[in-house]
């Protein structure tokens, strides 16, 4: 993800989304032909890979996003983890419609160093006409420890013909 939006006019217009499949959306923020959220410059990760039905983000997080006990937050695992597990839904997602999160479930096996470079991939489990279903992982690139894993229902919804 090469750029970020930084205002509402910076985000692709309704139109524009909804004329290109998700897979084709979630590439184009990858390539940087389309800005990546705001939300991922706030929480310190970024766009890694893209393919049909998975999603990478890595991310490193900093003091800033630590609790008082001066440990991650649990809210940075949960927001990298519905990222990428609802990102690889987008994958799924066809021309014309829409997705959202439903619900998500996160399980944290283990503190994150403030400073350690995380891999999230989201996977997508089932992807049907109304729901797609992903499960996601959080590890260490360097030490390859699982962090924290996921699941999601995320709400597939045609929006235009």
């Amino acid at each position: 993800m090469t750029r970020i939006a930084t205002s509402l006019e910076d985000l692709p217009a309704p139109a524009e989304l909804l004329s290109m499949s998700g897979l084709a959306f979630m590439q184009g923020m990858l390539d940087g032909t389309l800005p990546g959220p705001p939300i991922a410059e706030t929480m310190g990760y970024m766009l890694h890979s893209v393919s049909d039905g998975a999603v990478t983000f890595r991310g490193t997080p900093e003091f800033k996003v630590c609790n008082p006990m001066g440990t991650v937050h649990g809210g940075w695992y949960g927001t990298l983890l519905d990222s990428a597990m609802a990102c690889a839904v987008m994958t799924k997602v066809p021309r014309g419609s829409v997705y959202t999160t439903l619900e998500y479930k996160i399980n944290i096996t283990r503190a994150i160093p403030p400073g350690m470079l995380i891999e999230c991939v989201g996977t997508v489990e089932h992807s049907g006409r109304s729901t797609g279903v992903a499960n996601g992982t959080l590890r260490g690139v360097e030490d390859g420890k699982l962090y924290a894993t996921g699941s999601t229902t995320c709400i597939i919804m045609k929006m235009a013909d």
